[in-house]
């Protein structure tokens, strides 16, 4: 009964997530977001207080899903960047409801794991930055949001259409995203 209850709460879940990134936190239907998830409203209230403490869960849920999906090595910190790009291209809803998130005010309540990412993250950045492949004067955690920002750009310029663009046009994007980091990371 416990894994059929984990099933129905996953499925809300990522019918929430399809909800959210389309309509935001105001405009998202719970009896669309029951329906999508093949349940009730009712079911869904016995998982979730209320359509803010689902919105958060779905953040959460998109926060340790998007830190565990780009690993950082430190032989190869601009193939980073380019992970980054490609699964802000494959997975949008990730970007779309960190955006809303940002647009409603919400925190970021990012769980042990997440956490953990991104310790890990810093350390290798700092290894990196022992081997010489990182220009020393970075902080850690002032670098990574940057490189986050290179490899979410093109996802986030105006004019870009994301995975809609031609596979040789969404490449070169890739590819100024990958030599931009790695020029910013350069030993000075």
């Amino acid at each position: 009964m416990a894994n059929q209850e984990m099933n129905v709460e996953h499925r809300i879940l990522l019918s929430a997530r399809a909800e959210f990134a389309e309509h935001g936190l105001a405009g998202a239907r719970v009896d669309r977001i029951a329906k999508g998830a093949n349940s009730s409203k009712e079911r869904l209230y016995a998982h979730f207080a209320d359509k803010v403490a689902l919105f958060q869960a779905v953040l959460n849920l998109n926060g340790m899903e998007f830190f565990e999906a780009v690993s950082l090595s430190p032989a190869d910190i601009p193939d980073f960047v380019g992970r980054v790009f490609d699964h802000s291209l494959s997975h949008p809803e990730h970007l779309r409801m960190m955006t809303w998130a940002r647009l409603e005010g919400f925190n970021f309540d990012l769980h042990s794991a997440v956490m953990e990412s991104e310790r890990a993250k810093s350390d290798s950045i700092r290894e990196a930055q022992a081997a010489g492949l990182v220009d020393a004067s970075w902080k850690p955690d002032e670098l990574i949001p940057l490189l986050f920002g290179i490899g979410l750009a093109w996802t986030q310029a105006p004019g870009t259409t994301g995975s809609a663009e031609a596979p040789a046009v969404i490449a070169a994007h890739r590819a100024a995203a990958v030599e931009a980091s790695r020029r910013l990371i350069q030993s000075r």
